[in-house]
């Protein structure tokens, strides 16, 4: 990764190429429902989404929230990260990660949250060594409530 393709603020233009990359991680979307998407999170000050370009393609994109529940009080968490499967092991996520981390600060938060699937072994690797600490396993639950 070279200066020219440092993280910076997404926007709705990036929508087809988030699109692409998140069909890379297994959540295929049309361009059309991630610019409605991008339309709702990219004003909020709760949201962080960056992106790396390349040209007119994307590298990489993350998001971070900013959360507060009764249990935690204000916390923060990546609540999505892709890097193009060509792009791997060129600096694209640490840069992602470090500008979240960034923002975090900013915001005054002390910590900074990711969850990974366990089928995901090989991203595992990588947050360890952008300093995450695996702190518990956990079951995740989903519940349809569409009409029968």
């Amino acid at each position: 990764m070279n200066a020219a393709s440092a993280p910076r603020a997404a926007t709705i233009d990036d929508a087809t190429e988030i699109a692409r990359l998140s069909g890379q991680l297994g959540y295929p979307v049309d361009a059309p429902v991630m610019m409605e998407r991008l339309r709702c999170l990219l004003p909020r000050q709760d949201h962080f989404i960056r992106v790396v370009a390349d040209g007119p393609g994307l590298l990489g994109w993350i998001v971070a929230e900013r959360r507060l529940s009764l249990e935690a009080g204000d916390s923060f968490e990546i609540t999505g990260l892709v890097v193009d499967r060509d792009a791997h092991r060129g600096g694209v996520g640490s840069a992602l990660v470090a500008v979240v981390a960034d923002w975090v600060r900013q915001q005054g938060g002390a910590r900074l949250v990711v969850r990974s699937n366990v089928v995901r072994a090989e991203s595992h690797p990588f947050y360890e060594r952008q300093g995450f600490i695996r702190i518990k396993s956990q079951h995740v639950y989903r519940r349809d409530l569409q009409a029968p």
